[in-house]
């Protein structure tokens, strides 16, 4: 499944936060494959997205960088796997 991560800097925590991610780079727990990584220049923001079939590894990620960035994590489905369920869900009306 795949997982939206979004994050900001905490306001005390981008240099620490900056730091951190510059001297390792913000690796995944193992059972975890980064998709890609999106950083919003000029703002505290950014997205992570995650295949990952154990979630408790998102939120042992999170766990891990929480004392400088808030996190909202969500579930998303490609075109692929929403197209079939939006055609059930009509169906089903």
């Amino acid at each position: 499944m795949l997982y939206m991560m979004q994050w900001s800097i905490k306001s005390d925590g981008y240099d620490k936060a900056h730091d951190r991610f510059l001297q390792g780079g913000g690796p995944l727990p193992d059972g975890s494959t980064m998709v890609g990584r999106w950083h919003a220049p000029g703002s505290v923001k950014g997205w992570l997205l995650v295949e990952t079939d154990k979630p408790e590894t998102l939120y042992a990620h999170a766990a891990e960088w929480g004392d400088v960035l808030s996190w909202e994590t969500t579930p998303v489905l490609t075109d692929e796997q929403a197209g079939p369920s939006s055609v059930e869900g009509r169906a089903l009306r």
